[in-house]
């Protein structure tokens, strides 16, 4: 059972970056299902790290699209890239030290934000963008 399921809610305009949401949905989604099978840590840990991975490679995208439009949110949205990092990475961290259980509550951490992220601040700048005429569909 997904814990999100993609809809056009999350579409912000911009083709690419509508696309990266939609792959870190399907790799949170993922880790979800693996965790619930009782996956290896192992495995859960390969994708936990394709899900880390995955989000500083759209992050890298978004704010070179945020720089190149001048959008006026961009530190603020960078900031948030920045804080969701450290802590995904000292869930990793704490993971490998231990390797325990992912437990609930660092998936729900890992929905809510993204699920925030999205249909507010990325929809904040997909409304700037769609304003100055500048959505890459």
């Amino acid at each position: 059972m997904s814990m999100v399921t993609w809809n056009d809610d999350f579409l912000i305009g911009v083709a690419e970056i509508d696309k990266h949401h939609r792959r870190l949905v399907e790799l949170l989604n993922l880790t979800h299902d693996e965790v619930a099978a009782g996956a290896p840590s192992e495995t859960v840990g390969l994708v936990l790290d394709k899900l880390i991975d995955y989000a500083t490679y759209h992050f890298i995208a978004e704010e070179r699209l945020m720089e190149a439009t001048g959008y006026p949110g961009f530190a603020e949205h960078r900031e948030e890239h920045e804080r969701f990092t450290r802590r995904v990475v000292q869930i990793q961290t704490d993971f490998y030290r231990d390797r325990t259980d992912i437990p609930a509550e660092v998936l729900l951490f890992l929905k809510n934000w993204l699920t925030h992220h999205i249909l507010k601040v990325d929809a904040q700048l997909g409304s700037f963008l769609a304003s100055q005429k500048i959505v890459r569909e």
